[in-house]
């Protein structure tokens, strides 16, 4: 009687997809955008910290603060790091209270400077349709607003900020409580978008990077499930 051939009991090899891994040495930057700050009003500008409006959080923009130390309060967090704009410090007030931390004011993560149309002009115009604002939009430059920050000198220092910070926190994550205009110009850095391409953040989402030496990645844009239980495809307050 012949010899059976073995069975090959072998299985063959499979290959699952993969997941992404953070590089070594790389920093996660979790860039929240500030709660929403006061109203803004002709009768009673914003005061101004080194020619910027520095309005505080409004009643809904402290909720929306609490709701992100809830969010990222049982997370790694290693620094956490505001601007010089009381809203962002009134921000990250309830997530460094959870965490034991004491933010770091890092000037350079200021709003971009709108020149002639901060103290609050700059919500009445952008509301009023002015001729400049749709400029501004159709062009997408901050810099067409009289008196504001160039666009080249913008970029420039959020994208030197930013990688300051992470050069500062390899292999750490950082919560980086700025403002809209700042995520917008990070997030066009990491993906080489249009500049407007990432404007409009919701207030006190949370958007993640991933920074690898000259390698920006994005994770994350505008997550504020946090905020509302439900799907929405606009802003929405907290439930």
């Amino acid at each position: 009687m012949k010899d059976e051939p073995e069975s090959d009991s072998r299985r063959p090899e499979e290959y699952r997809q993969g997941r992404f891994r953070t590089p070594p040495g790389a920093t996660e930057i979790l860039l929240v955008r500030h709660g929403e700050s006061e109203p803004a009003r002709a009768d009673r500008p914003f005061p101004l910290v080194d020619g910027q409006g520095d309005p505080g959080l409004a009643p809904e923009g402290r909720e929306q603060a609490e709701r992100v130390a809830l969010r990222l309060g049982a997370e790694r967090i290693d620094a956490i790091y505001v601007s010089t704009l009381r809203r962002t410090s009134e921000t990250a007030a309830p997530l460094a209270a959870r965490l034991g931390l004491a933010p770091v004011v890092e000037p350079a993560l200021r709003e971009v400077h709108l020149g002639e149309w901060e103290g609050g002009l700059f919500r009445r115009m952008v509301a009023e349709g002015h001729p400049i604002a749709r400029r501004m939009s159709a062009e997408e430059r901050w810099d067409v607003i009289p008196g504001a920050e160039p666009a080249a000198d913008f970029s420039v220092r959020v994208r030197e900020v930013l990688g300051r910070l992470a050069a500062a926190h390899p292999d750490q994550r950082i919560a980086v409580v700025t403002h809209g205009g700042v995520i917008a110009e990070a997030l066009a850095a990491a993906t080489g978008s249009r500049p407007f391409a990432f404007l409009g953040a919701d207030n006190a989402s949370v958007s993640h990077l991933v920074v690898a030496g000259e390698r920006w990645i994005l994770r994350r844009f505008n997550d504020t499930a946090h905020l509302t239980a439900t799907f929405t495809t606009t802003a929405a307050p907290p439930t």
